[in-house]
């Protein structure tokens, strides 16, 4: 496995044309508009993973990587993906679909637990490990650490063979079509946690 890290943008024709991306971000924080996007983490499913880091005071054009997400074509995976497309949204000024959201397919089929994590879902649906240390460290800092780095990395190393796992049993209980579903709402989802309805839900009676 090899990371590769790219400032601003990401090269052209680094993945081939129709495959699935795997997808991940780091910010700053939790609040998008107020927590920059540092890095765009990316994978195809094969050795190596693809990091695109912004600087502060980016003007986030990247015009590769907005394509590759804005690629109606391509399917993108995500781990939950409504934080995820609201930061892509909210600085690349894309919107990146269509999607698959692990955590989503998680909570659809794995109802006897509540443990949703990546990490939860990597050590039962794929029998590895994944550490989280570095999940709150400075992800605006000018210069990566091999740690942060391999972090990153490891959001999206597993995400295609979480989906294979994951689909297999959404057959096999009949939700596939309900989860399919949940995904395409995924974008509106996120607008709507910009637009300030980050947990009302406008579904409810009262």
């Amino acid at each position: 496995m090899t990371v590769h890290l790219h400032e601003e943008d990401l090269p052209a024709d680094v993945f081939a044309a129709g495959q699935s991306i795997a997808v991940d971000t780091e910010t700053m924080g939790l609040i998008t508009p107020r927590d920059r996007l540092c890095v765009v983490q990316l994978s195809d499913g094969g050795p190596d993973e693809h990091l695109v880091r912004f600087a502060a005071g980016s003007d986030y054009a990247a015009p590769n990587l907005r394509a590759l997400l804005a690629d109606p074509d391509r399917l993108k995976l995500f781990h939950f993906a409504r934080f995820d497309l609201a930061a892509i949204s909210h600085y690349l000024h894309v919107t990146a679909a269509p999607v698959y959201c692990t955590k989503i397919a998680s909570r659809l089929i794995r109802t006897y637990t509540d443990r949703h994590g990546l990490k939860e879902l990597v050590r039962e649906l794929l029998g590895q490990e994944v550490s989280k240390a570095q999940q709150s460290s400075d992800w605006g800092s000018p210069v990566l650490s091999d740690a942060q780095k391999d972090y990153a990395a490891s959001d999206v190393r597993f995400l295609h063979a979480m989906k294979e796992e994951l689909d297999l049993r959404l057959i096999r209980e009949g939700r596939m079509a309900l989860a399919q579903a949940c995904f395409d709402f995924l974008p509106a989802r996120a607008e709507l946690d910009l637009a300030g309805w980050p947990e009302i839900d406008i579904f409810a009676h009262a």
